[in-house]
């Protein structure tokens, strides 16, 4: 398994392309903030040839280049459909410290964009990506379970950080439900797991329960908050 990436824009949202070798296909995550060319030269640098972009969840700096990755690749985007209302209406979901982003930016229509259900199996590029509905961070948020060539993956978007866990002050978070995501679709991992999260370093899921405060207190967390 190929796995590249960068911090793409001001927000350093790590952009990832999966394949399955250099020179093969791929499927690229979470193309950000001015991510469309500094994605071309990574893929270009493996000869790598996108197939379709997938979505951890609908913020603009995990969505801002989506449209025109897109475009200049003729490939679909997915996201999980509670989150198609922050490409059609993103003043709504974002707050007023991100609304400067929202002036001229071009995203899909929700109608072109294709769904994510909660255990869906993504075959793309010679990549299986098993999708987990994980809200709390948005309401649509997911993660992506794959197989490394040594380990299991995890591409957590901004449910699991090292060390943390994604905010859920914006519309649409809410704690009681990041809880519940912790609980049941992060903790039930193999201590293994290379966790390849939205923003900054990788982890594992071993150093993650060991550590997190956050996954400390998902692991009492009541049954039938949240989800």
């Amino acid at each position: 398994m190929l796995i590249r990436s960068f911090p793409a824009g001001a927000f350093g949202t790590n952009c990832y392309a999966v394949a399955s070798a250099p020179g093969a296909e791929c499927v690229v995550v979470d193309p950000g903030m001015d991510a469309v060319v500094p994605l071309a030269e990574m893929l270009a640098a493996d000869g790598l040839k996108p197939v379709a972009v997938v979505l951890t969840h609908g913020h603009l700096d995990h969505t801002f280049s989506v449209l025109p990755v897109c475009e200049g690749y003729d490939i679909p985007a997915y996201l999980h459909p509670a989150d198609t209302g922050m490409l059609s209406d993103p003043a709504r979901w974002h707050g007023p410290q991100l609304a400067p982003l929202i002036t001229g930016v071009r995203l899909p229509d929700p109608s072109d964009v294709l769904p994510l259900d909660d255990g869906a199996r993504l075959s793309l590029a010679g990549v299986d990506l098993t999708v987990r509905h994980a809200p709390g961070h948005t309401q649509g948020s997911v993660v992506f379970s794959l197989d490394l060539d040594d380990s299991p993956g995890l591409l957590a978007g901004d449910v699991l950080f090292a060390g943390s866990v994604g905010r859920v002050d914006l519309p649409g978070g809410s704690w009681e439900a990041m809880l519940g995501s912790l609980r049941d679709v992060v903790l039930p991992l193999a201590d293994e797991t290379v966790v390849l999260p939205g923003h900054g370093a990788a982890t594992t899921i071993g150093r993650e329960r060991a550590t997190n405060p956050y996954l400390a207190e998902a692991v009492g967390a009541p049954r039938g908050r949240g989800l």
